[in-house]
C-alpha cells in the first residue's frame, strides 16, 4: 500500500519525539544534558522524501553510506545548514567525491584515507570534520583501526591540512545487555580521553559518534555526543 505524504509525516515526526524522549529519559538517569547529545538520522537507502520530512521536524544532520546515493540526494536537496556525513566504508577511488561533498566523515579507517581525503579536498571549501574508526572489538571481519594504532595515527592526521579531527567513532559487536553494550563504548571513551589529553588547547578534538538504535542508551551512559538512528526515525528500508 502507498503511503500518503500526510501518514509519513507523521510517522517521522512521533518517531523523532519518541527518540527525543528517549534520549531526555537516559540523560537524566546519567545526570547529562540532553542538548549534549545530537541525532544522526541515518538516511542511507531512504527516500529524499522522507528526508526532507525528517529536516522538517528539526533535524539538521544526515548520513549516508554509499556515495553514488549520497551524490544525488546532496545535489537535489542541500539548503543551508544541513550537514551531510558520510559513515560507510571508504574506498580510494572515492575519497575526491567524500572530501568536497561532506561536512563530516565518521569512517577513516586507515591513514591512506586521511592522507586522500586532505590531498583531494578542494581549497575553497571548509575543513572536513573527520572521526577516526576505531575497530574496538578487534574483530577481523571490521575495518578500522587498533587503539595502538590510533594512538600512533593522531599525531599524523591533525596535521593534515584541509582536516579537523574531532573525534573517534566505532560500531561494537551486538550486545544485548546494557551492561555489556558499555563494555566497548567504555573502552573507546577511555581512548578518547587518553588522546584528548593530548591535544593542544586549541584543539577541536571533542566528539564521540557511537550507538545506534539498539544501543544508544548505553552510549550516552559512555559520553557520547552523536548517535546514529536509522530505523528508529525512517521505520525499515525499503
Amino acid at each position: 500500500m502507498r503511503l500518503t505524504h500526510e501518514t509519513k509525516m507523521n510517522f517521522i515526526r512521533d518517531n523523532i519525539s519518541s527518540l527525543h524522549k528517549r534520549i531526555k529519559e537516559v540523560s537524566g538517569t546519567c545526570k547529562r544534558n540532553p542538548e549534549s547529545i545530537q541525532i544522526l538520522a541515518v538516511s542511507k537507502k531512504h527516500s529524499l522524501d522522507l528526508i526532507k520530512i525528517a529536516y522538517g521536524c528539526g533535524l539538521r544532520h544526515f548520513g549516508e553510506n554509499y556515495v553514488q546515493e549520497a551524490l544525488g540526494k546532496i545535489q537535489d536537496f542541500n539548503p543551508p545548514n544541513i550537514n551531510w556525513h558520510f559513515i560507510g566504508p571508504i574506498q580510494s577511488n572515492k575519497t575526491r567525491a567524500i572530501a568536497n561533498n561532506f561536512s563530516w566523515v565518521h569512517s577513516v579507517d586507515r591513514l591512506k584515507i586521511a592522507e586522500r581525503l586532505s590531498a583531494q579536498k578542494e581549497s575553497s571549501l571548509a575543513d572536513i570534520n573527520i572521526c577516526i574508526q576505531i575497530n574496538v572489538d578487534d574483530e577481523k571481519s571490521k575495518s578500522g583501526f587498533s587503539i595502538k594504532e590510533a594512538i600512533n595515527a593522531v599525531p599524523v592526521i591533525k596535521n593534515l591540512p584541509g582536516l579537523k579531527l574531532r573525534g573517534l567513532m566505532a560500531i561494537p559487536q551486538l550486545r544485548q545487555s546494557l551492561n555489556e553494550q558499555r563494555k566497548p563504548f567504555k573502552k573507546l571513551n577511555d581512548l578518547f580521553n587518553e588522546i584528548a589529553q593530548g591535544m593542544d588547547d586549541d584543539s577541536c578534538f571533542d566528539t564521540l559518534s557511537m550507538g545506534m538504535s539498539s544501543d544508544l542508551e548505553a552510549a550516552i551512559y559512555e559520553n557520547t555526543n552523536i548517535v546514529r538512528v536509522g530505523t528508529d526515525i525512517f521505520g525499515p528500508r525499503e
